[in-house]
């Protein structure tokens, strides 16, 4: 199905009970509903990052306290990596709060992506943006998955983001769809968009050349400092419905639950799980926010009845 924006709409005017069972039975034909994905993500770059992202504590532009840093060697990036996967990571994902990867960094990265591979963990990068290049030397290097998140709808993302462009991320999306590098691309809920901006942004993943492999969906963080600091939560169901709506949609990406579960119930994180979110992050924090801790999740999984890849393998 083509999915139209009317038929979006139509999708979140659907009784609650109706679409839950309707992708829980979507996500059912193509995954065991009782298993889920672990990853990590680890911040290898920190700080001064010349984008204006309202949401990003990491940003040069705004007053957050936090430290900038030089890019992490190799072997402090490595125990990152093996820790995760220690802890029951698939995947390892790493972060640099750049415009851009600079071409003296970029070879490190590529040594590191190497590394980790060869400790038997699937590698994510999100570097920001990227030209054909980039993405090539990225794939020769043997990355797997490249996080690039349109973050919302076209309208509401020059609200949220001035100093680069919805067609710069499409450029960045495009570079390394052709690279062969699968494609982890989502956004981010609670920012003060509109249904409408959420059912824009359905639409933008939807055209891309390719279902994304992965599909974050992250609710905000408001993080003192930035723009969105006092920004009110997204309703719980809301939030839910949209989870649903993206697992009829992409039935066979992975849904990952992001950003902001460390303020999610349990019970909100279950029904999640149950209309299509199948991914997590596990760990304490998220680049530099707090995530939902280990042994909280453990927890969790044990009360639901959820069983890792990393047992499952």
């Amino acid at each position: 199905m083509a999915y139209a924006a009317s038929d979006i709409h139509k999708l979140y005017e659907v009784q609650l009970f109706d679409l839950m069972y309707l992708a829980h039975e979507k996500h059912r034909t193509y995954f065991d509903p009782n298993e889920i994905e672990c990853c990590s993500l680890f911040n290898i770059k920190t700080g001064r990052c010349p984008e204006d992202c309202a949401y990003c504590p990491q940003s040069a532009h705004y007053n957050t306290g936090l430290a900038n840093e030089k890019l992490l060697d190799a072997e402090a990036i490595l125990r990152e990596a093996k820790l995760a996967k220690a802890n029951g990571a698939t995947r390892f994902c790493m972060g640099a709060a750049w415009r851009s990867p600079p071409k003296k960094d970029l070879p490190k990265v590529m040594d590191v992506i190497r590394a980790v591979k060869a400790e038997g963990l699937e590698t994510c990068v999100t570097l920001g943006m990227l030209d054909q290049e980039d993405a090539d030397a990225l794939k020769a290097a043997g990355l797997d998955y490249y996080n690039h998140n349109l973050d919302t709808s076209p309208e509401f993302y020059e609200k949220i983001i001035k100093t680069r462009t919805y067609q710069d991320r499409l450029d960045t999306l495009q570079h390394v769809h052709q690279a062969g590098i699968n494609v982890c691309c989502g956004g981010i809920l609670g920012m003060g968009e509109t249904r409408e901006d959420r059912v824009q942004f359905l639409v933008g993943l939807k055209q891309l050349p390719q279902p994304p492999k992965s599909i974050p969906l992250n609710q905000l963080i408001p993080i003192a400092g930035t723009p969105l600091e006092n920004t009110p939560a997204i309703e719980p169901f809301e939030f839910i419905r949209t989870v649903a709506i993206t697992r009829l949609m992409f039935p066979t990406s992975m849904i990952r639950l992001s950003a902001g579960r460390e303020n999610m119930s349990e019970e909100m994180q279950a029904l999640c799980f149950y209309v299509g979110a199948n991914s997590i992050f596990l760990g304490d924090k998220l680049l530099t926010a707090k995530n939902s801790s280990l042994s909280r999740d453990k927890e969790m999984f044990k009360k639901i009845g959820l069983q890792t890849r990393s047992e499952s393998c």
